[in-house]
């Protein structure tokens, strides 16, 4: 059973740091990409920064330049280091996955459960 695990999450005033981590376990084949997703209180969940093959990332417009997301597929890890933290960055932050199960099997997506971030004024 794949299952995806975040962490870091917590309470700081703006302009601090946080850092995200995600474990992936279970039986998995392959991860191709993988992402962190936010959802603030009365919005839709919104991508916040993504990695795929070659390390190549993609951000938000609202977070480049203040978090880089990164990964270590030997460690089926990923990361989300924030900085300069703004009050609106507060949401729930979840991460997700994409993989295969087999070498020739369907490509299927990952969600953890989320973990709070709340940036104080």
């Amino acid at each position: 059973q794949v299952q995806l695990v975040e962490s870091g999450g917590g309470l700081v005033q703006a302009g601090g740091s946080l850092r995200l981590s995600c474990a992936v376990s279970g039986s998995i084949f392959s991860i191709n990409a993988m992402g962190w997703y936010r959802q603030a209180p009365g919005k839709q969940r919104e991508l916040v920064a993504t990695i795929a093959s070659a390390d190549s990332t993609n951000y938000a417009y609202s977070v480049k330049g203040r978090f880089t997301i990164s990964r270590d597929i030997t460690k089926s890890m990923v990361y989300l280091q924030m900085d300069s933290l703004k009050p609106e960055d507060t949401a729930v932050y979840y991460c997700n996955a994409q993989g295969r199960k087999f070498s020739s099997g369907p490509l299927v997506i990952y969600w953890g459960q989320g973990t709070q971030v709340t940036v104080s004024s």
